[in-house]
């Protein structure tokens, strides 16, 4: 073998065998945000359009709130709640109609999804992100008696004013209840549509009923949305804490 082809596959050979790379010390450094840092003049002309056509839009008023809407002023049912599963009901329902030419029998949301009350004033389109600043969607799920009682049960063992909409009549008692759905009493032998999330579905929250319904039909359509839909439609927000859950 030649001089020059020896020296040729040595540098193969060298340039093809592996090392173990080993992770040897990880460092940091903390840099305080405040008032010494100078804003970049080039950075800030950039976004500078972009900034103000977000805050005009944040700012947008919807609709006017006559009183605050919270989750906490009523007995496992609240103003926010009771605005929140009606309004996504109503903005649902027509849409899942036209899908699948059904309708859906209530809706049910989860009380830790609401993030922030509607106060009093003018309502703008900041205070419905606040509200909802996920990205989940609406899907409707069809669930069998048996997995109608497992959400009986565990609205009530969970004592939380979980948003159920005004298609809804539940008289929760010591040792029983009893359960209205569009008027008529809940029969385990029927099977229900409920609208709600799509990560309430996936089993967040602990709702594991919503899992492997019967049937489920996705509307592709964010609940944040229908949220800005509604606020858009309506001149002033109405709702009260009524008799669609009673505890006794």
């Amino acid at each position: 073998m030649k001089l020059y082809h020896f020296i040729f596959l040595f540098f193969v050979l060298v340039s093809c065998k592996k090392t173990n790379q080993n992770l040897i010390k990880i460092t940091a450094k903390t840099t305080e945000l405040d008032s010494s840092i100078v804003a970049n003049e080039a950075f800030e002309k950039v976004i500078s359009p972009y900034k103000e056509k977000l805050s005009s839009e944040m700012n947008a008023v919807l609709c006017y709130a006559p009183r605050n809407f919270v989750k906490n002023d009523g007995n496992l049912q609240s103003s926010l709640g009771n605005l929140m599963a009606d309004l996504c009901y109503e903005i649902a329902n027509p849409m899942f109609k036209e899908k699948t030419n059904a309708t859906i029998d209530f809706a049910m949301f989860n009380s830790g999804g609401l993030r922030a009350p509607i106060t009093k004033g003018n309502v703008i389109t900041e205070n419905a992100f606040k509200l909802m600043p996920f990205d989940n969607e609406f899907v409707v799920v069809e669930l069998s008696g048996d997995k109608m009682e497992e959400l009986i049960s565990y609205f009530i063992r969970n004592k939380k004013a979980h948003p159920l909409s005004k298609n809804t009549s539940f008289l929760i008692k010591e040792n029983d209840y009893d359960l209205k759905i569009n008027g008529k009493k809940f029969d385990k032998n029927k099977t229900y549509k409920v609208l709600t999330s799509d990560y309430l579905q996936s089993g967040g929250d602990r709702m594991n009923f919503f899992k492997n319904p019967l049937q489920l039909t996705k509307l592709n359509y964010k609940v944040r949305d229908a949220v800005i839909d509604y606020f858009k439609k309506v001149d002033t927000l109405k709702t009260t804490i009524d008799k669609r859950i009673i505890v006794e």
